[in-house]
C-alpha cells in the first residue's frame, strides 16, 4: 500500500514538472514574439502611422499581439506569430534582423514599401520556416543571396521591382517546393538557371542584361567577340607561317638534290649527249 502511494506521488510530481516546463517554453516563445514585433516597429520609419496607432505593447493579455494590424497568429488567444503582412504601409528602413525572434513565422510580406539596403546574406537563418516571402516593390539593392536556397519550405518568392544586381543564384533551383518566383524589373545579369518549375517571361522581364529561356538566347559579349577574332587571327597566322616554311624547305631540298646530281657527273650530261651524237652519225 505504501509503495503504491509512493509511486502515485512520484507520477504526480513528474506530471507537474512537465507542465511547468511546457509553461516556461510557451512563455519564452511568447516573449520572443513580442520582442520580435517591438524590434520591427522600432526599426521602421512609420510614415503613415499604421504601426504607431495599432501596435500598442502596453498590454499583457494573452493574444493581444494577434489584434495588431498585419499580424496573424497561430491561435487568436496565443501570442505566437504565424504571418507578418505589412504591405503598402509606407514603411522605410532596412530588413529587420530581429525578425529572427518570430521563430514560428511562416509568411512575410513587406512589399510596396520604401525598404532599402541589401537582403541579408544569412536570410535563411532569420526566417528559416517561411513558405511565402514577398519583398517586391521596394528599393533593395545588391545581389540575391545564395542563402535563400536554405529556406527549403519556400513556395512563393517575389523579389520584383527592386534594384537587385548580379546573376540569379543557381542554388535557387534547389527549392523544389517553389511554385511562384519573380525577379522582374531589376538590374540582373547573366543566364537564367534551369528551374524545376517552368516560369513565364513575366517572371524575368525588364532585366536588360538577363538572358536565356524564357527570354532571348544568351549572346557572346563584345569582349568575347574580340577574343574570338584575336584567337582566329592567331590561328590563321600560325597556319600561314607553317605553309610558308614548308614551301621554303621544299625549294631548299630540291636545290640540294640538283647540286648532288652535278657532283656525281662533273661534266654535266656530256656522256648522254655523245651517245645521241654517235647515233645521229650512224643513221646518216
Amino acid at each position: 500500500m505504501i509503495m503504491v502511494l509512493h509511486s502515485r506521488v512520484f507520477v504526480l510530481l513528474v506530471s507537474v514538472m512537465v507542465l511547468l516546463l511546457l509553461g516556461c517554453t510557451l512563455s519564452f516563445a511568447t516573449k520572443d514574439d513580442i520582442e520580435c514585433l517591438k524590434s520591427i516597429k522600432a526599426s521602421f520609419e512609420d510614415s503613415f502611422g499604421y504601426l504607431n496607432s495599432s501596435w500598442n505593447f502596453n498590454n499583457d493579455t494573452e493574444g493581444f499581439i494577434c489584434r495588431f494590424t498585419g499580424i496573424d497568429c497561430w491561435h487568436p488567444d496565443e501570442n505566437r506569430v504565424l504571418n507578418i503582412r505589412l504591405s503598402d504601409m509606407g514603411l522605410k528602413g532596412v530588413f529587420p534582423r530581429d525578425i529572427i525572434k518570430c521563430k514560428s513565422m511562416t509568411g512575410l510580406d513587406l512589399s510596396s514599401n520604401k525598404l532599402y539596403g541589401k537582403i541579408p546574406s544569412d536570410i535563411a537563418k532569420l526566417i528559416p520556416y517561411v513558405t511565402s516571402l514577398d519583398l517586391s516593390s521596394n528599393n533593395f539593392s545588391g545581389e540575391i543571396p545564395k542563402n535563400l536556397a536554405n529556406c527549403s519550405f519556400l513556395n512563393i518568392l517575389n523579389l520584383d521591382h527592386n534594384k537587385l544586381t548580379g546573376p540569379i543564384p543557381p542554388e535557387l533551383t534547389l527549392l523544389s517546393r517553389m511554385k511562384t518566383f519573380t525577379v522582374a524589373y531589376n538590374l540582373l545579369t547573366g543566364p537564367i538557371p534551369v528551374f524545376r518549375t517552368t516560369y513565364s517571361v513575366d517572371s524575368f522581364t525588364n532585366n536588360p542584361a538577363l538572358c536565356g529561356k524564357p527570354l532571348d538566347q544568351c549572346r557572346l559579349t563584345t569582349k568575347g567577340t574580340k577574343t574570338g577574332v584575336i584567337a582566329g587571327a592567331a590561328v590563321g597566322g600560325v597556319t600561314f607561317a607553317a605553309i610558308g616554311t614548308a614551301i621554303v624547305l621544299f625549294f631548299y631540298y630540291r636545290k640540294v638534290s640538283v647540286m648532288r646530281k652535278k657532283d656525281d657527273d662533273p661534266d654535266g650530261n656530256k656522256w648522254t649527249k655523245s651517245l645521241n651524237g654517235a647515233k645521229g652519225i650512224k643513221a646518216s
